[in-house]
């Protein structure tokens, strides 16, 4: 099992940054992956980003490359850093952790999720 704590998020006005932070524990062993996924009511989860467990791999969501920025520290803790947010970005932002080899954009490859927290962009 795998536990994923995110915090990080909250109000910021548009242009504004923030940096979510996703704290993995338990059964981590590589290889494995660190996703961030965001989801609005009524439509489907949508990737973001991801961070394979050495950080040698790392993908973005054409909406947010040269925006966010992933990261990933030797204890098993991921960094979303958010700049240039836009209301677009307005999401519920959830940490995803998938014990595959390779990095995916898909959200069932993930084996485990934690709660996800608010990211509200104003105009």
């Amino acid at each position: 099992q795998v536990q994923l704590v995110e915090s990080g998020g909250g109000l910021v006005q548009a242009g504004g940054s923030l940096r979510l932070s996703c704290a993995a524990s338990g059964r981590t062993f590589a290889p494995y992956n660190m996703g961030w996924f965001r989801q609005v009511p009524g439509k489907e989860r949508e990737f973001v980003a991801v961070v394979s467990w050495s950080g040698g791999s790392i993908d973005y969501a054409d909406s947010v490359r040269g925006r966010f920025t992933i990261s990933k520290n030797v204890k098993n803790t991921v960094y979303l850093q958010m700049n240039s947010l836009k209301p677009e970005d307005t999401a519920v932002y959830y940490c995803a952790f998938d014990t595959s080899a390779l990095v995916s954009r898909r959200a069932d490859q993930y084996d485990y999720w934690g709660r996800g927290t608010q990211v509200t962009v104003s105009s």
